[in-house]
């Protein structure tokens, strides 16, 4: 029977981290990394029976990566603070680990909460997530923004699928969203600038708006209501702010 770390890494998520804890009852370990909290995250994730680690912040994938690395099992569940895993999920890690492995990773569809309804459309669904993984045979990679398992012999779409969701509570309003957005185009613009991508006379007046038709009619985002308008908007956004800044830093140049 294979034995499970999980892992989580936080900061400040005082409001999530039980909820991600609990449903990782499956695991024979779980490790949360802390970079710092000021609110009762440590505490409370401690209380709960995970092994705390503090360590600077080096990075979305370094520390996720520090993160199994303290762990006492080569298999690693790594689940954001903010995630969970749903009811089927949680039963699906139980019988994962009655049987011998058969690859390397394996993932889950992730589903948002946004607005007070699950996404089901706008391109935020079915997103993909490999957090089941070997330590021996993958890692994560991504210096700056949308980190991910890298395995070392399996392309994406062989990787199997375990059944269940991960449930994901990003943002519960657009206000939040914003802030996300934010934080999020500052790491863009910085991953844009590592690769010597510059901005030209298209991206910035077209790509915002072409963002919101993918979004909102490609990608089926007025299948979701209000949720889906605010989402195609946001997205729209997010071209926009990260075109401006990587503008921005052209001219300082």
């Amino acid at each position: 029977m294979p034995e499970i770390s999980a892992t989580i890494i936080t900061l400040n998520e005082e409001k999530n981290i039980a909820r991600a804890i609990h449903s990782l009852a499956g695991a024979d370990e779980i490790i949360a990394v802390d970079s710092g909290s000021v609110d009762a995250t440590c505490s409370l994730a401690a209380e709960m029976g995970a092994r705390v680690i503090h360590n600077p912040w080096p990075g979305y994938a370094a520390q996720k990566n520090f993160a199994a690395q303290q762990a006492r099992h080569d298999w690693i569940l790594s689940l954001d603070a903010d995630e969970e895993l749903d009811a089927r999920a949680q039963e699906a890690v139980r019988s994962w680990k009655a049987t011998a492995p058969s690859a390397a990773g394996y993932r889950w569809p992730r589903c948002a909460w946004y607005m007070g309804r699950w996404i089901r459309h706008s391109g935020w669904y079915p997103d993909w997530k490999l957090r089941l993984y070997d330590r021996r045979r993958g890692q994560w990679r991504g210096d700056y923004v949308h980190e991910s398992v890298s395995l070392n012999e399996t392309s994406d779409v062989s990787i199997p699928i375990l059944e269940g969701e991960i449930l994901h509570y990003s943002a519960e309003t657009p206000g939040e969203q914003n802030e996300r957005i934010e934080r999020y185009t500052d790491l863009g613009v910085r991953e844009m600038i590592a690769r010597g991508r510059r901005a030209n006379s298209f991206d910035l007046p077209f790509l915002p708006p072409i963002t919101f038709f993918q979004t909102y009619f490609l990608k089926l985002g007025f299948l979701d209501g209000r949720a889906g308008f605010h989402i195609a908007r946001a997205a729209a956004h997010y071209v926009r702010r990260k075109y401006e800044k990587l503008d921005a830093y052209r001219q300082t140049k």
